[in-house]
Parts: C-alpha cells; structure tokens; sequence
C-alpha cells in the first residue's frame, strides 16, 4: 500500500466571511448592553476579516465578523457574577482559535478565580471600557506590548 503525504496545515483565515449570512442585531430591550470594540494585529493595524464569538451564561452565544475597520459589536445582556463575555477570537494567520475573557468594569479580581490568577499588570487587557450607561468596548490585541491575555482550555483546540 503506498503511503500518502500528510495534508499541510492552514491558517482560520481570511475565509472567514463567506459563510456569514447577515441577521441583523437583535432588538434592544430594557436590559440590553452592547459590546464593541476593534480586533489588531501585532503592528496595530485592525484586522478586516477577524471573527469574534461571544458567549456568556445569562443569554444565548453570538458571532460578529469584524468590518473593513476591524470593529465588532454585539447586542447582549449584562453576565452574571462575576461579570464577563467569554471572546472566542478567528483570525488569519492563526492555526487554532484564541479565548478570552471580557470582564466588565468594577469586577473584583479576588471574585473569579481566572481573573485572580492574571499577572496585575496584565488585567487591563481582559477589562472593558464603558462608554456610556450601556455600553462597552473590549479592543482585541493578537501581538505586541498590550496584546490580550488569551487563555488555554484543555481539550479546546488543535
């Protein structure tokens, strides 16, 4: 029998697009937030073509292409305690998904024990921005000096 070569690996990207029918945001309601924010590269320039999911136990999961700026936004409710999204990041150039978590401002590090154990100095990378009663950026930095903590989770990947 003769042996095969294996097939060589790819990036997520930049793909990612073509199969994402848009379905419009859901309706604002009372207890509606929005989350936005820019997805960067190591040089700092925003990623057109970048995939962002976001999940989170007080409502269903979504999934945001970034546009030709790099931004993303979703429409969601306000997580439980403590407060944060958990970010799924695609992008090109990336050999497996990044993950991550949004923590809403005023969170006590001491109350979540994966925000506990991040570097103090790192923390500001996982924290949102409010900017406004109802609305939070959370910027994505995939290298460099302030890139995101992103986490491990056995089992998750590649």
């Amino acid at each position: 029998m003769a042996e095969l070569p294996c097939t060589p690996g790819q990036t997520v990207g930049p793909f990612l697009h073509l199969g994402l029918p848009c379905t419009g945001e859901p309706a604002d309601g009372p207890d509606a937030v929005r989350l936005h924010g820019t997805v960067y590269d190591g040089d700092g320039a925003p990623i057109p073509d970048a995939l962002v999911e976001l999940w989170q136990a007080e409502a269903r999961w979504g999934r945001a292409a970034t546009d030709t700026d790099g931004h993303y936004r979703f429409t969601t409710v306000v997580p439980g305690n403590p407060p944060f999204f958990a970010i799924t990041v695609f992008a090109r150039g990336l050999l497996d998904r990044l993950f991550t978590r949004a923590y809403l401002p005023g969170v006590d590090p001491d109350a979540d024990p994966v925000l506990g154990t991040v570097d103090a100095d790192r923390r500001p990378t996982m924290l949102c921005v409010a900017e406004g009663r109802a609305d939070y950026r959370f910027d994505i930095r995939l290298q460099g000096p302030r890139e995101t903590v992103f986490l491990a989770y056995r089992g998750a990947g590649g």
